[in-house]
């Protein structure tokens, strides 16, 4: 697929710009239905990844915020799994990619792209996290990839896996519909057949002025998702906090790293 044609030059605008309005970033199985796959209280898992996650080569920051991202269960229910090539779409800083890095071993491959506003934001706040992050080499098979979306190939090597974090709420919220749905189709030209994607974001409520509130309805993530091609396999829970009652901005004092999340998992078909 060209993604320079014109069905796909419109991510390349939103993704670039879409950092006017940002938050500041921070197993394949028959198609069921998302009600039947939230899960009410998430439980931690001994696994393996829990085990290396918890490792003070993490940084005391990233492991305080595990408590509620619970990042281990939530890799579990993508399947990602080791030997993976997944890419952190809009990674800011990279707490995901070094999830990601743990997640698919010295085998597995994990590209942290940004785009140039993204690093830039918040006087280069991303940048310098995510510098810090890999320097020495200490996470040895995660490699930036700092171009826009719309520039990358699927000759560039397609992914097993990629995953997002509250990135679609403002593409949908700025540039509507249409616009999350070429994102997401840029996205998908990047995967192999049958690639998982990961979509986690900020639950809105209808009716509420979610642009203002930096959310998005999960039934709107679905649609949007759907639209552009994606089989939506399972939702849940693990990220819900039901004290979040969705009418407060992401940043309000106690509510920052702190909100009613949805996760998402997307499949390319075969």
């Amino acid at each position: 697929m060209n993604l320079h044609n014109n069905t796909l030059r419109l991510p390349i605008t939103i993704i670039a710009t879409l950092i006017l309005a940002a938050c500041g970033t921070a197993d394949k199985e028959e198609t069921v239905s998302v009600d039947e796959q939230v899960d009410t209280a998430p439980e931690p898992v001994a696994s393996e990844l829990a085990t290396l996650l918890a490792n003070e080569s993490r940084s005391e920051g990233d492991r305080a915020r595990d408590a509620g991202r619970h990042p281990a269960e939530v890799i579990e229910f993508l399947g990602i799994e080791s030997g993976m090539n997944v890419i952190d779409v809009i990674a800011g800083g990279g707490y995901y990619s070094e999830v990601l890095s743990y997640a698919v071993g010295s085998d597995g491959h994990v590209s942290a792209q940004n785009p140039a506003v993204v690093l830039q934001m918040r006087d280069g706040a991303n940048e310098k996290a995510l510098s810090e992050r890999l320097s020495g080499d200490r996470l040895a098979n995660v490699s930036r990839l700092d171009r826009e979306i719309g520039e990358l190939l699927p000759a560039d090597g397609q992914y097993d896996a990629a995953l997002t974090a509250l990135n679609l709420h403002d593409i949908f919220n700025n540039y509507g519909e249409q616009g999350a749905i070429g994102a997401l189709k840029t996205i998908s030209a990047l995967l192999k057949p049958g690639a998982v994607f990961g979509l986690i974001d900020h639950h809105g409520a209808a009716g509420n002025d979610n642009k203002e509130l930096h959310r998005m309805n999960v039934e709107d993530a679905i649609r949007v998702a759907e639209a552009a091609g994606f089989v939506v396999e399972a939702e849940s829970g693990l990220l819900h906090i039901h004290d979040d009652d969705l009418t407060e901005t992401v940043f309000a004092d106690g509510r920052r790293g702190n909100t009613h999340r949805f996760l998402l998992r997307l499949r390319k078909p075969e």
